[in-house]
């Protein structure tokens, strides 16, 4: 089992001496290329492997409908995680980007391109941005089902950034699109 940092305490960089506080984190992760499956166990491993990240839940496994995805998108697997981290925002990102690189995830630009591996930053404590590579909260989760609902069975009392309790957003949205995949649980360890 993953240890827990305690929330209240301040973790000092051993080489700086810099404080950095712990915060909570929820990241998205979504695939629907490959063995999907085997891509979101890989992405939580990653994480989990990641120095100064503490995986703490990991959700269930949804299989959903591709959201303005290219015509001819196959249907994704998505689960959410929650962590607690040292990690700066930006650093958390950088760890995000070569999780999905280390799948060998494609840009080729296209919107919404089908992909191996998706690993999104939700929301980082209550760290807000908005600069071209890192947008926190991220600007569309709260009107995404395979987001919101992965996160609901993980924290049923968790507040979406500046939106409110994820639950009542979800109760907005719905569910229609979404299929909880029981036969497919991702291990933390």
């Amino acid at each position: 089992m993953t240890e827990t940092p305690n929330p209240n305490i301040i973790d000092a960089d051993t080489l700086t001496g810099e404080m950095r506080p712990i915060r909570r984190v929820v990241i998205a992760l979504g695939s629907n290329l490959g063995d999907r499956f085997a891509n979101l166990q890989g992405g939580v491993a990653t994480l989990a492997d990641t120095p100064d990240v503490w995986v703490t839940g990991v959700s269930p496994v949804y299989e959903t409908t591709p959201v303005n995805c290219p015509p001819g998108s196959e249907t994704f697997l998505n689960a959410v995680v929650l962590a607690d981290t040292t990690l700066s925002a930006s650093r958390l990102l950088d760890r995000a980007l070569a999780v999905e690189d280390a799948f060998d995830r494609a840009r080729t630009g296209a919107k919404n391109e089908p992909r191996t591996l998706d690993v999104d930053l939700i929301v980082v404590g209550d760290r807000r941005a908005n600069t071209d590579t890192l947008k926190l909260p991220h600007p569309q989760a709260h009107q995404r089902a395979f987001v919101l609902k992965p996160w609901l069975d993980l924290e049923p009392d968790a507040q979406f950034l500046d939106r409110g309790p994820i639950a009542d957003l979800l109760a907005e949205i719905g569910t229609a699109g979404i299929t909880l995949r029981d036969d497919l649980v991702l291990e933390s360890e």
